[in-house]
């Protein structure tokens, strides 16, 4: 189901990439400037390679702030199993402990 609501956007996406690399084609020289490489590549993979660039750029930098998070997350989830093992070996022995009511 998922898929199918996906599928008209992916399709339009891809439409608008398409499109976008069709008209753009005129080549471009690329270079790295502190080491002289240079490669000549048609408009739209260039531009699309750096947005790639920087999206995985961006997604790095997103995955590492929340790893402080993650392990914030993964020490309070050990912390809470701790106190509910506590807390139920302090209900077995105090309804050990209490009489019955009468």
């Amino acid at each position: 189901m998922r898929r199918l609501i996906a599928a008209p956007f992916v399709l339009a996406a891809l439409a608008v990439l398409i499109s976008f690399a069709l008209s753009n084609a005129e080549a471009v020289t690329v270079g790295l400037w502190p080491t002289g490489w240079t490669a000549t590549l048609p408009l739209s993979v260039a531009i699309l390679l750096g947005m790639a660039a920087a999206f995985l750029f961006g997604a790095l930098m997103l995955w590492f702030s929340a790893l402080s998070a993650r392990s914030r997350a993964r020490h309070a989830e050990d912390r809470v199993r701790m106190l509910q093992a506590q807390l139920d070996a302090l209900n077995k022995t105090t309804a050990v402990q209490l009489p019955p009511p009468a």
